[in-house]
Protein backbone atom coordinates (compact mmCIF):
# COMPACT_ATOMS: atom_id res chain seq x y z
CA UNK A 1 0.00 0.00 0.00
CA UNK A 2 0.86 3.57 -0.56
CA UNK A 3 1.84 5.68 1.60
CA UNK A 4 -1.40 8.16 0.67
CA UNK A 5 -3.32 4.44 1.19
CA UNK A 6 -3.94 2.84 -2.27
CA UNK A 7 -3.04 -0.84 -3.15
CA UNK A 8 -3.07 -0.33 -6.96
CA UNK A 9 -2.53 2.52 -9.92
CA UNK A 10 -5.35 4.26 -11.95
CA UNK A 11 -6.19 2.92 -15.58
CA UNK A 12 -4.98 -0.88 -15.42
CA UNK A 13 -5.23 -2.20 -18.97
CA UNK A 14 -2.72 -4.89 -20.35
CA UNK A 15 0.65 -2.72 -20.08
CA UNK A 16 -0.05 -1.58 -15.82
CA UNK A 17 -1.62 -4.09 -14.62
CA UNK A 18 -1.94 -2.56 -11.08
CA UNK A 19 -2.32 0.87 -12.90
CA UNK A 20 -0.01 3.25 -13.62
CA UNK A 21 2.18 3.42 -10.78
CA UNK A 22 0.76 0.30 -8.99
CA UNK A 23 4.10 -1.86 -10.01
CA UNK A 24 6.50 0.53 -7.57
CA UNK A 25 4.28 -1.36 -4.43
CA UNK A 26 5.72 -4.36 -5.14
CA UNK A 27 9.62 -2.99 -5.76
CA UNK A 28 10.37 -4.83 -1.97
CA UNK A 29 9.23 -8.47 -3.43
CA UNK A 30 11.00 -8.50 -6.82
CA UNK A 31 14.91 -8.66 -5.18
CA UNK A 32 13.59 -11.65 -2.47
CA UNK A 33 14.84 -14.95 -3.08
CA UNK A 34 11.49 -16.40 -3.25
CA UNK A 35 9.73 -14.55 -5.69
CA UNK A 36 12.94 -14.72 -8.05
CA UNK A 37 12.87 -19.06 -7.27
CA UNK A 38 9.24 -18.83 -8.26
CA UNK A 39 10.07 -16.76 -11.63
CA UNK A 40 12.89 -19.01 -12.41
CA UNK A 41 15.59 -16.87 -11.32
CA UNK A 42 18.12 -17.66 -8.72
CA UNK A 43 20.16 -15.84 -6.12
CA UNK A 44 18.05 -13.53 -4.11
CA UNK A 45 17.92 -11.88 -0.86
CA UNK A 46 16.80 -13.18 2.45
CA UNK A 47 15.70 -11.67 5.52
CA UNK A 48 12.43 -10.32 7.13
CA UNK A 49 11.25 -9.05 3.08
CA UNK A 50 12.08 -12.42 2.13
CA UNK A 51 10.64 -14.31 5.14
CA UNK A 52 7.31 -12.63 4.26
CA UNK A 53 7.41 -13.44 0.92
CA UNK A 54 8.23 -16.81 1.54
CA UNK A 55 5.43 -16.58 4.14
CA UNK A 56 2.55 -15.53 1.85
CA UNK A 57 3.02 -18.73 -0.02
CA UNK A 58 3.32 -21.39 2.77
CA UNK A 59 0.41 -23.69 3.72
CA UNK A 60 -1.36 -21.90 1.16
CA UNK A 61 -4.59 -24.84 -0.10
CA UNK A 62 -6.59 -22.25 -2.34
CA UNK A 63 -6.46 -18.68 -3.19
CA UNK A 64 -9.96 -15.95 -3.85
CA UNK A 65 -9.17 -13.58 -6.07
CA UNK A 66 -11.18 -10.79 -8.10
CA UNK A 67 -12.16 -10.41 -11.98
CA UNK A 68 -9.72 -7.49 -11.48
CA UNK A 69 -6.32 -9.39 -10.02
CA UNK A 70 -6.84 -11.98 -12.56
CA UNK A 71 -7.06 -9.52 -15.91
CA UNK A 72 -8.06 -5.93 -17.68
CA UNK A 73 -11.24 -7.68 -19.52
CA UNK A 74 -14.84 -6.44 -18.55
CA UNK A 75 -18.35 -7.56 -19.17
CA UNK A 76 -19.56 -11.10 -20.57
CA UNK A 77 -15.81 -13.18 -21.88
CA UNK A 78 -16.19 -13.35 -25.42
CA UNK A 79 -13.59 -15.84 -25.66
CA UNK A 80 -11.41 -18.21 -23.61
CA UNK A 81 -7.96 -16.30 -24.92
CA UNK A 82 -7.30 -14.44 -21.51
CA UNK A 83 -5.63 -16.81 -19.34
CA UNK A 84 -4.54 -14.66 -16.97
CA UNK A 85 -0.89 -12.91 -16.41
CA UNK A 86 0.93 -15.24 -15.14
CA UNK A 87 2.29 -17.09 -18.41
CA UNK A 88 1.25 -20.70 -19.10
CA UNK A 89 2.65 -21.46 -15.92
CA UNK A 90 1.04 -19.31 -13.00
CA UNK A 91 2.92 -18.95 -9.48
CA UNK A 92 0.04 -21.02 -7.76
CA UNK A 93 0.08 -24.17 -8.06
CA UNK A 94 -3.30 -24.85 -6.75
CA UNK A 95 -7.35 -23.71 -7.50
CA UNK A 96 -7.84 -20.13 -7.86
CA UNK A 97 -11.18 -19.01 -7.16
CA UNK A 98 -12.42 -15.86 -9.32
CA UNK A 99 -14.97 -13.86 -8.69
CA UNK A 100 -17.01 -12.58 -11.21
CA UNK A 101 -20.95 -11.55 -12.30
CA UNK A 102 -19.88 -13.69 -15.76
CA UNK A 103 -19.61 -17.30 -15.75
CA UNK A 104 -16.71 -18.90 -17.85
CA UNK A 105 -15.53 -22.80 -17.94
CA UNK A 106 -12.33 -23.93 -15.83
CA UNK A 107 -9.14 -23.01 -17.10
CA UNK A 108 -6.57 -25.67 -15.90
CA UNK A 109 -3.10 -24.35 -16.65
CA UNK A 110 0.57 -25.32 -16.55
CA UNK A 111 2.07 -26.57 -12.92
CA UNK A 112 -0.97 -27.42 -11.04
CA UNK A 113 -2.94 -24.10 -11.35
CA UNK A 114 -6.81 -24.30 -12.26
CA UNK A 115 -9.15 -20.99 -12.52
CA UNK A 116 -12.98 -21.44 -11.38
CA UNK A 117 -14.72 -18.96 -12.40
CA UNK A 118 -17.73 -18.25 -9.08
CA UNK A 119 -20.55 -16.31 -9.69
CA UNK A 120 -22.43 -16.79 -6.76
CA UNK A 121 -20.42 -14.35 -4.38
CA UNK A 122 -17.42 -14.53 -1.22
CA UNK A 123 -20.17 -17.13 0.76
CA UNK A 124 -19.80 -19.48 -2.42
CA UNK A 125 -16.43 -19.07 -3.12
CA UNK A 126 -14.86 -19.44 0.10
CA UNK A 127 -16.98 -22.56 0.98
CA UNK A 128 -15.25 -23.62 -2.63
CA UNK A 129 -11.40 -22.51 -1.54
CA UNK A 130 -11.93 -24.19 1.93
CA UNK A 131 -13.17 -28.10 0.29
CA UNK A 132 -10.67 -27.30 -2.39
CA UNK A 133 -8.05 -26.18 0.40
CA UNK A 134 -8.21 -29.50 2.63
CA UNK A 135 -7.13 -27.81 6.07
CA UNK A 136 -4.55 -25.47 4.65
CA UNK A 137 -4.89 -21.63 4.42
CA UNK A 138 -7.12 -19.99 1.64
CA UNK A 139 -5.80 -17.02 0.79
CA UNK A 140 -7.47 -13.60 -0.08
CA UNK A 141 -5.44 -12.37 -2.84
CA UNK A 142 -7.28 -8.98 -3.77
CA UNK A 143 -7.88 -7.08 -5.48
CA UNK A 144 -9.00 -3.90 -3.43
CA UNK A 145 -12.67 -3.94 -4.25
CA UNK A 146 -12.56 -8.33 -3.03
CA UNK A 147 -10.21 -7.45 0.10
CA UNK A 148 -12.90 -4.56 1.63
CA UNK A 149 -15.79 -7.22 1.25
CA UNK A 150 -14.28 -9.91 3.18
CA UNK A 151 -12.84 -7.35 5.50
CA UNK A 152 -16.35 -6.19 6.05
CA UNK A 153 -17.67 -9.52 6.60
CA UNK A 154 -15.20 -10.52 8.78
CA UNK A 155 -13.87 -13.64 6.94
CA UNK A 156 -9.98 -13.01 7.45
CA UNK A 157 -7.83 -14.21 9.84
CA UNK A 158 -4.73 -13.11 9.35
CA UNK A 159 -3.47 -9.71 7.01
CA UNK A 160 -0.34 -8.73 5.92
CA UNK A 161 -0.12 -4.76 4.54
CA UNK A 162 3.20 -3.49 3.64
CA UNK A 163 3.44 0.36 3.37
CA UNK A 164 5.96 1.52 0.46
CA UNK A 165 7.49 4.98 0.47
CA UNK A 166 5.41 5.89 -2.93
CA UNK A 167 3.08 8.40 -3.63
CA UNK A 168 0.23 7.39 -6.21
CA UNK A 169 -2.24 10.21 -5.63
CA UNK A 170 -5.01 8.13 -6.94
CA UNK A 171 -6.31 4.46 -7.73
CA UNK A 172 -7.74 1.87 -5.54
CA UNK A 173 -8.14 1.97 -1.71
CA UNK A 174 -9.14 -1.00 0.62
CA UNK A 175 -9.41 0.98 3.83
CA UNK A 176 -12.58 3.01 3.03
CA UNK A 177 -16.24 2.70 4.28
CA UNK A 178 -15.17 -0.17 6.97
CA UNK A 179 -16.51 1.77 9.78
CA UNK A 180 -16.10 -0.90 12.29
CA UNK A 181 -12.44 -2.20 11.48
CA UNK A 182 -11.00 -1.30 14.59
CA UNK A 183 -13.76 -3.69 16.22
CA UNK A 184 -13.03 -6.49 14.27
CA UNK A 185 -9.08 -6.37 13.90
CA UNK A 186 -6.54 -4.88 16.21
CA UNK A 187 -2.75 -4.47 15.02
CA UNK A 188 -0.84 -7.36 16.00
CA UNK A 189 2.91 -6.83 15.15
CA UNK A 190 4.71 -3.82 13.15
CA UNK A 191 8.19 -4.46 11.55
CA UNK A 192 10.11 -2.19 9.01
CA UNK A 193 12.75 -2.37 6.89
CA UNK A 194 14.84 -0.25 3.94
CA UNK A 195 11.79 -0.65 1.86
CA UNK A 196 8.44 -1.43 3.59
CA UNK A 197 6.88 -1.04 6.76
CA UNK A 198 4.61 -4.73 7.76
CA UNK A 199 2.19 -4.48 9.50
CA UNK A 200 0.01 -7.44 10.51
CA UNK A 201 -3.91 -7.29 11.06
CA UNK A 202 -6.10 -9.86 13.20
CA UNK A 203 -9.29 -10.74 13.19
CA UNK A 204 -10.59 -10.16 17.24
CA UNK A 205 -12.12 -13.10 18.27
CA UNK A 206 -15.79 -13.08 18.98
CA UNK A 207 -16.80 -13.34 22.44
CA UNK A 208 -18.10 -16.71 23.44
CA UNK A 209 -21.62 -17.02 25.24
Amino acid sequence: MSVDGFVAGPDQDVEHPLGVGGLKLHDWTFATRTFRDIHGMSDGDTGVDGDLVSGGFSGIGATIMGRNMFGPVRGPWEDDAWTGWWGETPPFGHSVFVLTHHPRPDLEMAGGTTFHVVTAGIDAALARARHAAAGADVRIGGGAAIIREFLRAGLIDDMHVAVVPVVLGRGERIFVDLEDLPSKYRSEELVSTAMAAHIRLVRIAEPRA
